[in-house]
């Protein structure tokens, strides 16, 4: 009976000791996980689903590959928004878009409201882009246009 007592015993304290062991080490604060589920950096997802951070280069037309933004300069890159300037290099189509030409067209880019990817839901990607033309601007656009990003 003793030696049933004594291994019952044993068995317990082991339990509460290894119970006590994995609540420590697998629980974290509140404000440590808040500070780890954070964003490192907001990104945009390219055409071929790849996210970049500050690119210099950016297609918006996937399909042909008519319109894209060029010699593009970040002057901020946040959680929240981002802004460069750079061209817009937009094909005039004519007579039809393999013969057209390439027009250059100075902008501002703005991205913003950023939400999580679907593809990767930790990361956070842009979800709009706008673009500001400065000077001349490509027929029919408006001075400001603002585009939906994929995700």
């Amino acid at each position: 009976m003793r030696t049933h007592t004594v291994r019952t015993l044993v068995t317990l304290c082991a339990a509460v000791s290894l119970a006590g062991a994995m609540g420590t080490s697998s629980a974290a604060p509140p404000a440590a996980r808040a500070v780890t589920q954070q964003p490192a950096r907001t990104v945009i997802v390219d055409c071929f689903w790849n996210p970049n951070v500050r690119p210099t280069d950016f297609i918006l037309a996937c399909g042909d590959g008519n319109s894209r933004l060029s010699s593009l300069e970040w002057s901020h890159w946040g959680l929240n928004s981002a802004m460069a300037k750079g061209f817009n290099l937009v094909n005039d189509c004519k007579p039809y878009c393999a013969a057209g030409k390439f027009h250059s067209y100075a902008v501002v880019v703005r991205l913003d409201h950023p939400q999580p990817w679907k593809k990767h839901p930790q990361v956070q990607r842009y979800t709009q882009m706008s673009l500001v033309y400065t000077a001349n601007r490509p027929d029919g656009f408006e001075r400001t246009v603002t585009y939906p990003l994929w995700n």
